[in-house]
This record gives C-alpha cells, structure tokens and sequence, in this order.
C-alpha cells in the first residue's frame, strides 16, 4: 500500500473533543492557520469549540503586540483565524494571574492583564509559563465534530510540560509520533505532496 494508501486508512482515534485535549491536523491539510498545526481547545460544548494554535510562533515579540509593558522576551503565536484585533493567552501560573481559568490540571485561560504586568515587572514570565497568541480558533456547533468525521482533525492529549517545553515548530510531529501506530506515517508525509 502506498503511503497515500495508509493515509486515506487511517481513521479516528475515538478520543473526543474536550476542554484541555489537542487536536492535531491531518497532513494534507493546505490551510495557512491549520496546516500541520496542534491546537489547544479551551473550551469544547454544544454552542460550539475554541482554543489556540500552540505551534505557529510569529516574528513579533511580546512588547511589539503590548505597548506599556516592562521589556519581556516572550514569543508571540498565531492563534487562529478569528479576532486578531485581541491578544489571548495561556499559562502555567494559576491564582498570580487574577480571573484565569483552569482548563485542565495546571493550565489556564487568560486573566487579568494588570496581573501579567506585575509579573513582568518582577521577571516572572517566560516561554516556558506563558504563551501569547493573536487571535484564536473557533467552530460553531456541530462544527468540529463534522471535520472531525471527515478525519481532518485527530484529539490527543499532552501534559502541561509537553506543551510548554518542546520546541513550538516540532509539537505536531512530536505529537503525532507520540500517538504511534498508523499516526506515524503522517509525519512522513510531504507538507505539499505536488512538490514532491
């Protein structure tokens, strides 16, 4: 069977969609936000799913996206296609950033921005307890669950040091490997089969 074969075979995993879990897109995908990309779901309910792209750094560095911030060398990412007008974060910090909100064990959901200045000022933050995104991902209802039968998306899960540790541009082959069996020929696959 050839590799396009093996691809076209390889089906669901059978692991839902659910606040906290990863959804890594299938090889072919030739979108600019989704290509190849590993997106953390925030939230995932019947009105419908959203999160942030982890794997997608951009060239802007955080003082560049926020004026009126101590210096930070903190990355910025893509965080989807919707709303770039908006900054979106995740982090490792729990209760010092006021009004985050856990997402699973040890990871949270934006917060009170004048608690991430504060931080700043004292040198707290870094790449590896908290992400920046512009912009995020959504779907409305049913929406995700649809792509989901169409294979474009496989869920898995990954610990809070998997996702703040590995180097952003290898979490969705790293990812994918993890998974093994058929999931590894999608990491073999070319990112444009046409140029190959």
């Amino acid at each position: 069977m050839s590799d396009i074969g093996k691809i076209v075979e390889i089906r669901s995993n059978n692991l839902k969609p659910a606040k906290g879990r990863i959804l890594l897109s299938e090889p072919l995908m030739g979108d600019y936000y989704f290509g190849r990309s590993a997106v953390l779901l925030a939230e995932h309910n019947d009105e419908g799913s959203f999160g942030v792209i982890l794997n997608k750094p951009i060239a802007a560095k955080f003082n560049d996206v926020l004026s009126g911030f101590p210096p930070v060398d903190i990355n910025v990412f893509m965080g989807g296609p919707v709303d770039h007008n908006r900054i979106f974060y995740v982090h490792t910090l729990g209760d010092e950033i006021e009004d985050s909100v856990e997402i699973k064990k040890g990871l949270y959901w934006g917060g009170n921005l004048e608690s991430i200045k504060e931080l700043a000022l004292m040198e707290k933050l870094n790449n590896e307890n908290i992400r920046f995104f512009i912009g995020y991902s959504g779907w409305g209802a049913n929406q995700l669950d649809s792509e989901l039968k169409r294979n474009s998306w496989v869920v898995t899960t990954a610990s809070v040091d998997t996702l703040f540790k590995t180097e952003p541009t290898r979490l969705w082959e790293g990812l994918m490997k993890k998974m093994g069996g058929k999931y590894r020929y999608w990491t073999k696959f070319p990112s444009n089969p046409g140029l190959n």
